[in-house]
């Protein structure tokens, strides 16, 4: 691989990180809706957006780790 191929993947992997992280806290966010909803089928919905888009986040946000690990 050349040096440009490297430096398009760290980018990509650093931008990935902080969409991660952004997907990441918006999931924390829901979470925490889930204390404002008033029937156990809204609280069963936030509950299993957030902690889908936090699993998201998180997971982009540790494969992003890895690659930077690897290329940097």
């Amino acid at each position: 691989m050349t040096d440009k191929d490297n430096k398009a993947k760290v980018k990509t992997a650093q931008i990935n990180q902080a969409l991660g992280f952004f997907i990441l806290v918006f999931g924390i966010i829901i979470t925490i809706a889930l204390a404002f909803t008033e029937t156990f089928v809204q609280q069963m919905t936030d509950l299993v957006a957030g902690l889908l888009l936090m699993a998201i986040g998180g997971g982009m946000m540790w494969k992003s780790k890895r690659t930077l690990k690897k290329y940097k």
